[in-house]
């Protein structure tokens, strides 16, 4: 693998799928036991979840939150000693992958966390209020005026949650509004998707489940970054950990800036990028943020054939 300077990227919910991180849990005891960890963190049999059902609950935010981080870990303690690191990011969830991959928490700690929120986010909406959709083909600012005119008209919560590339929003909010968007969105020309999720993450409402989460950060120990760390809700790094860890409080009810994040990681030095985890998904936002001419190699390693060719 190249040791250029590297951005290392962990990707968030909606990148799960069937038997991922099995062959390299089955492989490697160290991996394994990040899975028992995790396990044991949410009470839940993730192995069982995603390993052998392949059913519908591979979606239930409480499951997809630590098994995620568990393969997204793995990965990293296989591939951390071959990367030459110039920064590191993660997606939402992800984001708590980048800090232990920085040293920022302890492996255990991150569990809990994703564990602990993959639970409150799953509870915070009982009565599916509340969704997000993502939408295609329109620019950022033609889907901010878009969601201003809706938020007025329905005097209902909705906001722009996630800004992946120019030209790919998740929205989250109030799905009465979120529908009211989706016919402004067709008379655009755009393409509205609404995802898989129990509830407007990325938004207000998930402040209950926010604060939660934050008596449980406070209780913590914090550390400096081993390398610089992008943050979804500034886009910009930061070194000092008690700044950190109330930038990551706000994550829950905060917007993700991909685009923004990227293009900073690119400009502090990052030549290549290479995500840790299923599927990719960031991988191919990666050109479109930056252009496909900016010759910045961009690639995902999500199991043990992509690092272990010839096993």
């Amino acid at each position: 693998m190249s040791k250029q300077l590297t951005g290392v990227l962990f990707p968030g919910q909606g990148s799960q799928e069937a038997n991922m991180g099995r062959d390299l849990a089955e492989s490697d005891t160290a991996a394994m036991e990040i899975w028992k960890m995790a396990e044991q963190a949410c009470g839940h049999p993730l192995r069982e979840i995603f390993w052998d059902q392949g059913c519908g609950e591979m979606d239930a935010t409480r499951y997809v939150q630590p098994a995620l981080t568990a393969v997204n870990l793995t990965l990293w303690m296989r591939l951390e000693s071959r990367l030459d690191v110039s920064c590191s990011a993660g997606h939402s969830l992800g984001e708590f992958c980048a800090l232990c991959a920085a040293q920022v928490l302890e492996p255990r700690s991150v569990l809990e966390l994703t564990s602990l929120r993959g639970r409150l986010m799953d509870e915070a909406d009982p009565h599916s209020r509340g969704g997000m959709a993502a939408i295609l083909k329109l620019k950022k600012d033609q889907v901010e005026d878009m969601v201003s005119r809706v938020a007025t008209d329905t005097d209902k919560e909705i906001l722009v949650a996630n800004y992946n590339t120019p030209t790919q929003t998740v929205v989250s909010g109030d799905k009465e509004a979120l529908q009211r968007l989706e016919s402004l969105v067709q008379e655009a020309k755009g393409r509205l998707f609404h995802l898989p999720v129990s509830g407007a993450f990325h938004s207000p409402m998930m402040q209950e489940a926010a604060e939660e989460l934050s008596d449980v950060m406070r209780k913590l120990d914090w550390k400096t970054p081993a390398f610089p760390v992008f943050f979804n809700a500034t886009a910009d790094m930061e070194q000092d950990p008690e700044k950190i860890r109330r930038i990551m409080s706000t994550q829950m009810t905060s917007p993700v800036y991909f685009a923004q994040l990227i293009e900073n990681m690119h400009e502090h030095g990052a030549k290549q990028f290479v995500e840790l985890g299923p599927k990719g998904v960031l991988t191919r936002m990666i050109p479109q943020i930056l252009g496909r001419d900016a010759g910045i190699e961009a690639r995902n390693l999500s199991c043990l054939k992509d690092i272990e060719p010839e096993n």
